[in-house]
């Protein structure tokens, strides 16, 4: 077994991973929840984007623990998920000086967890979705505000989650928890399992 202690300590990775996020909030002036996403094209082109992550399942939970962000399925990163199934992510904190590193399964989220989400945004958040034809070829503002005024007159003050947004889960395969060291020597401990109901290999990797 791997010597972790302090802020590594513990059995549940998704815990570990929710106590770090909770910590960044404190001190982190935008975004705390802000990851940078990879996926791949057909042609296994390597794209990343920022997007901001919204819940951290417990690995309790019927998924086994998993990291779920919200998107039009239509947009590059939506198509390039879908065809591959797979999507990496990491989470980076300059005020701690901390990093996590996942790769892993995706699936959608599609059902009353979603509904709830996107109910729980602005109005205009909500009527943007609808709006946007997100990563294709756009006329210009003008046409982009035409359409948010199209859809407030169609759906009105209450929209219903468009069937083309929603969550995307992460079920990851792989974690790595990394802090800053001294002198570049860095703490590195990856978690890693070949699928959501086996058991954790830990091991600390060196910098």
């Amino acid at each position: 077994m791997s010597d972790r202690s302090g802020i590594f300590a513990g059995e549940d990775p998704f815990a570990i991973a929710q106590a770090w996020l909770s910590e960044a909030e404190k001190s982190e002036i935008n975004d705390p929840n802000a990851i940078a996403l990879a996926s791949v094209d057909a042609d296994g082109l390597p794209n990343v984007r920022m997007v901001l992550l919204k819940e951290i399942e417990a690995q309790s939970a019927p998924s086994g623990g998993a990291f779920v962000f919200y998107t039009n399925y239509g947009s590059a990163k939506g198509v390039e998920i879908e065809q591959a199934g797979k999507a990496a992510f990491v989470m980076h904190w300059k005020s701690l000086r901390r990093q996590i590193r996942v790769r892993g399964l995706t699936s959608r989220e599609e059902g009353p967890q979603a509904d709830a989400y996107y109910a729980s945004r602005s109005l205009k958040s909500r009527l943007g979705a609808w709006a946007s034809d997100q990563s294709q070829p756009l006329a210009s503002r003008t046409a982009l505000m035409a359409e948010v005024a199209k859809v407030t007159a169609t759906h009105g003050p209450n929209p219903k989650r468009p069937p083309f947004w929603g969550g995307i889960r992460i079920t990851p395969l792989e974690i790595e928890f990394w802090a800053d060291g001294a002198f570049r020597l860095h703490d590195r401990f990856r978690w890693r399992r070949p699928d959501s109901n086996s058991a954790w290999e830990i091991l600390r990797l060196n910098p």
